[in-house]
């Protein structure tokens, strides 16, 4: 009987977790894409918000270099002034982070942008630094955030129902169920972060390009993020952003559909 009713329980839950996910559906305006989504436009500009200062403090705060940190927000704010991102209800501000070491950037919901100081250092032009902040944006106005968050609930309310199917309370071996439901589902939401990572490369080069910037500087980005990484990555399977050396061939793609007949002349190096 104990086990019919764990059987019930754990179905109700999965169907529950699958009913709330498919029914959480929005058309993203600016990428023209059906999304699975958790939270509004207005949630994710409040999140952002209240993380930015927790999320830079573990970087050391802001840089005092006020000189680089307006270039960053100038090239920031050209990319979006430039492009349909303005259109967008996302209020977008762009921060030079102080770490020296790491090299990194990243966006938060609603349009708070980060760079380390460790990465702006590597970049050798503004393109490059463009084809940066075009990436981060990409996130934003594909809202990654708010799918990977309604994923992220998918993932844990079917594997909790599979934790609750399988665990023995009388058979300490059944433990090795849910662990291994949990790593399935983590190992899915590293799929998920790739495939986003990929749609932010195309959607940086057609910022780039139409905000006067070459968008080939951006493989020269993975090249310096590929040196920076002195091949410690692992197998890309098991990480969340792919391979910087694989990006490569797919930015190259994404600029010859944008640009079938060439890139226009006169672009920002």
């Amino acid at each position: 009987m104990r086990g019919i009713i764990k059987f019930l329980a754990a179905l109700l839950i999965a169907a529950v977790s699958l009913v709330s996910y498919w029914c959480n559906r929005q058309e993203n305006e600016f990428t023209g894409e059906t999304q699975h989504v958790d939270m509004t436009v207005e949630q994710e500009i409040a999140l952002g918000l209240q993380a930015a200062p927790e999320m830079a403090s573990q970087y050391g705060g802001m840089h005092p270099d006020q000189e680089a940190a307006a270039e960053v927000k100038a090239i920031g704010q050209r990319l979006v002034k430039s492009t349909k991102a303005s259109q967008t209800p996302y209020q977008f501000d762009f921060h030079l982070l102080a770490d020296e070491s790491t090299v990194n950037a990243f966006a938060l919901p609603g349009g708070q942008i980060f760079i380390t100081a460790g990465l702006l250092k590597r970049l050798n032009s503004e393109a490059q630094l463009a084809g940066v902040l075009g990436h981060e944006i990409g996130h934003v106005v594909a809202r990654h955030s708010a799918e990977q968050l309604a994923k992220a609930k998918l993932t844990q309310g079917l594997t909790g129902a599979a934790a609750i199917a399988t665990y023995d309370p009388d058979n300490p071996s059944s433990r090795s169920g849910a662990i291994v439901a949990a790593m399935i589902g983590q190992l899915m939401n590293m799929r998920y972060g790739r495939q986003d990572e990929l749609e932010s490369d195309r959607l940086a080069v057609q910022l780039t390009g139409a905000s006067g910037y070459d968008p080939r500087a951006m493989v020269e980005v993975m090249r310096i993020l590929e040196e920076a990484s002195g091949g410690s990555r692992g197998p890309e399977f098991t990480q969340t952003h792919p391979n910087p050396g694989n990006r490569i061939a797919e930015i190259e793609q994404a600029i010859q559909q944008e640009y079938p007949n060439g890139l226009p002349a006169g672009l920002i190096q």
